[in-house]
């Protein structure tokens, strides 16, 4: 028998996969979570991950997570080698708890606050009797979130892990007066968003408006809401997560340039060397 402690805060579990809405997959673990621990609070973030898009999936949930209040549990699974020989893993971090595949889809989670404890889900205890080759969501990780939000310390999941794998995001490159950076991801208005950040935006630029933003042989007029481009114009703004994205007023980028992921963005400031402005 497992022994259940209450801890305050730990009934949240946030729910991000791959699954898609088509199927009983992300239902089914919810009830898995429910049989566990019924005064669970289950939010769906997203299943409409792109398949197999582990990459996607870190960004968003690097994305949502620090609006969540401390004490939430993440249960996120892309997961396209599971039933392999990939380790399955739960970590603290920053105030909340994460349970995924260890496929790099904590990537950007672990780079912005690294974990204060990390295990891996070894513990039989806390897993359906019988884990299924192709739906570890189901038996393995779904469980874990479940007595997580019970009050079952992490600890208690199975033994301790000193590293995690890593994936490779990719960073801008910035120069005196230019910025190359590319296409992470495409969201579902079509805008795409860049790895370009504001802070970095800001130092290259020195506070010039006289600029070139290129994606897809097209330039943009730098904006700072959709509205103040005309209906159909192309344009590019900080969005809510501080990148940089392209975007139409009223269409799709991605459509309208034939670009996704990894598709190159450029900003130059123009007449830089004239004027002796210099990126520190």
């Amino acid at each position: 028998m497992v022994r259940v402690r209450s801890r305050a805060g730990r009934g949240l579990i946030a729910l991000l996969t791959d699954f898609g809405i088509h199927n009983h997959y992300a239902g089914t673990m919810k009830g898995v979570v429910l049989g566990i621990c019924p005064a669970a609070t289950l939010v769906d973030l997203t299943h409409a991950i792109p398949p197999q898009d582990v990459l996607t999936g870190a960004l968003e949930l690097a994305d949502a997570c620090r609006y969540f209040p401390s004490g939430t549990i993440f249960l996120a699974v892309i997961d396209p080698a599971v039933g392999s020989a990939r380790r399955a893993m739960a970590v603290e971090a920053g105030g909340y708890l994460f349970v995924a595949p260890d496929n790099g889809l904590l990537t950007v989670v672990l780079n912005e606050t690294p974990p204060t404890r990390l295990v891996e889900l070894s513990n039989p205890q806390y897993a359906l009797p019988t884990v299924s080759s192709t739906f570890e969501g189901r038996d393995r990780f779904a469980p874990a979130a479940a007595w997580l939000a019970a009050g079952v310390d992490l600890g208690a999941l199975g033994r301790p892990l000193v590293e995690w794998h890593r994936l490779a995001v990719p960073e801008p490159r910035a120069s005196e007066g230019r910025i190359e950076g590319e296409v992470l991801r495409v969201d579902h208005f079509g805008n795409l968003i860049t790895n370009i950040g504001r802070d970095l935006f800001d130092r290259v630029a020195a506070g010039s408006t006289d600029l070139e933003i290129v994606a897809g042989g097209h330039s943009a007029r730098i904006v700072t809401t959709y509205a103040e481009a005309e209906s159909g114009d192309l344009c590019a703004l900080f969005g809510s997560t501080e990148q940089l994205e392209i975007a139409v007023n009223g269409g799709s980028a991605a459509a309208r340039l034939a670009v996704g992921r990894g598709g190159p963005v450029t900003i130059d400031v123009l007449g830089f060397r004239v004027h002796g402005r210099a990126c520190h």
